[in-house]
């Protein structure tokens, strides 16, 4: 099993009807090949982690590399994995406000786990750290004050 994670950039704007029509087709595919994970959707900006066995996983990139509602897409991590880290998640959701969306970026691209900042929403700073620990494991995060985890 692996999981990977990806940067794009939409076409155009997705409207919020756009949107629920998206997760309407990925919650069914998903369901029905063993993938999960979670898609945050930003102005445009999207990032996705998905999980699944090998080879479904590789094919579902693929035709996320070649959909034409997406830009720029860039494949950031791609690593086995030995336990699904959304198994219950056939593909959430998360609108999340353009610092997270930098956030994430911040931390995906260089590699490095930068600490959210403080003026994430208490939602959008506890999705960040669930990607921050999928993404880098319990060892390199760092809990979030924000998020009521105590220090």
């Amino acid at each position: 099993m692996k999981h990977i994670v990806y940067l794009s950039r939409a076409v155009r704007p997705l409207s919020d009807q756009d949107l629920q029509e998206l997760l309407v087709q990925c919650r069914r595919d998903n369901a029905r090949n063993g993938i999960t994970g979670i898609l945050f959707y930003s102005h445009g900006n999207i990032a996705q982690l998905f999980e699944g066995e090998d080879d479904v996983a590789e094919t579902l990139f693929s035709r996320i590399a070649q959909d034409g509602r997406h830009s720029h897409v860039q494949k950031l991590i791609d690593r086995p994995i030995a336990h699904r880290s959304f198994a219950d998640w056939h593909m959430a959701f998360h609108p999340i406000e353009p610092a997270g969306f930098e956030t994430l970026q911040g931390f995906l691209l260089p590699r490095s786990v930068p600490p959210p900042p403080d003026t994430l929403s208490i939602a959008d700073a506890t999705l960040v750290e669930l990607v921050r620990l999928a993404v880098f494991g319990p060892e390199a995060a760092a809990p979030s004050p924000q998020a009521g985890t105590p220090q």
